[in-house]
């Protein structure tokens, strides 16, 4: 895992000219991270950053760095609930009471998409967290984003100096995955150059204090890739933020001599936090000129739903 998309890396590198403390009047809290998933509290593993605010604020309050407080947030690897490894940025914090923030990563242990992606807004001191977002990050040439990291969140108050700290986390975005198969069961044709995913009806970005999706209005993009048999066309399980009702689900197709094909259809349900839902899509036929035929959705999500589609025959 990279950790939380380098969130460190988007800070504002302004070593700290503020006030400076000896370390003996500095506490580094010890950590232990839980998540909820799959309605059960598990041990965390994964990469946690931690945003000290200030007691009973979303105002940022900062973290000491070789004595001096700076805007950089403590960051952590986590084993299994307990912090581990040599490379960790610790919390040290004078005796007190804090806002603690999380954000973290999940280690995650079934293939996802490789190259999420989001943006940060940065840190200064003193920050009201509450009027900053992660926002989806634009994929080059159009106007449609890139999926997210795997993120989960936690908020909660800490006594430093008195006491661990120790949170739940809870996961913020939604896990979508695609298999698209033929109804014949046939290899897809050769003519068949790539196909994209379209979800239309994603929130453009999460509040950074309190995680909740805003403007459910963008489209979130990305690629199936053949079996080596091309009898399907599937994706790692992307991450995306929470949807409106009904997202819009897309599919591309492109030839090979550069023609592009598409259908769409409302889902029943939207993508929220937590879920993970499996689109299993079947097409009867890839058409150029007609605009007939079947396009089958198996979606589940703890429950499930078919929608009938045309055939991929209309032309963009």
């Amino acid at each position: 895992m990279l950790g939380l998309l380098l969130l460190f890396s988007a800070c504002h590198k302004e070593e700290s000219i503020y006030e400076k403390k000896n370390t003996d009047e500095l506490v580094s809290p010890a950590l232990t991270m839980r998540m909820f998933e799959n309605f059960e509290l598990k041990s965390f593993s994964g990469i946690v950053e931690v945003y000290p605010c200030q007691a009973g604020t979303s105002v940022y309050y900062g973290n000491y760095v070789n004595g001096a407080l700076s805007v950089f947030n403590g960051q952590y690897t986590v084993v299994n609930g307990l912090v581990s490894g040599k490379y960790n940025r610790e919390l040290m914090l004078p005796v007190g009471e804090y806002n603690m923030v999380y954000w973290g990563t999940p280690k995650y242990d079934t293939p996802i998409f490789e190259a999420p992606a989001i943006n940060h807004p940065g840190l200064t001191r003193d920050m009201d967290l509450s009027k900053k977002f992660f926002s989806l990050h634009k994929n080059m040439g159009d106007t449609t984003y890139m999926p997210t990291y795997d993120l989960v969140y936690g908020v909660k108050e800490a006594v430093v100096g008195t006491e661990d700290l120790q949170v739940a986390l809870d996961r913020v975005v939604a896990g979508v995955s695609l298999i698209v198969k033929k109804k014949d069961g046939t290899p897809f044709s050769g003519s068949v150059a790539s196909v994209k995913a379209q979800i239309v009806g994603i929130a453009e970005r999460l509040n950074f204090y309190t995680a909740e999706p805003e403007n459910t209005t963008k489209t979130v993009q990305f690629d199936l890739t053949a079996s080596e048999d091309r009898r399907t066309m599937s994706n790692p399980t992307v991450m995306v933020f929470p949807s409106s009702p009904h997202p819009l689900l897309k599919l591309l197709v492109t030839l090979k001599d550069g023609s592009v094909y598409q259908v769409s259809q409302p889902l029943q349900s939207p993508l929220t936090a937590n879920t993970h839902l499996t689109l299993n899509i079947v097409i009867e036929k890839i058409f150029a000129d007609e605009d007939s035929g079947n396009f089958t959705i198996n979606d589940w999500n703890e429950t499930s739903e078919t929608v009938d589609f045309s055939v991929i025959g209309r032309k963009v």
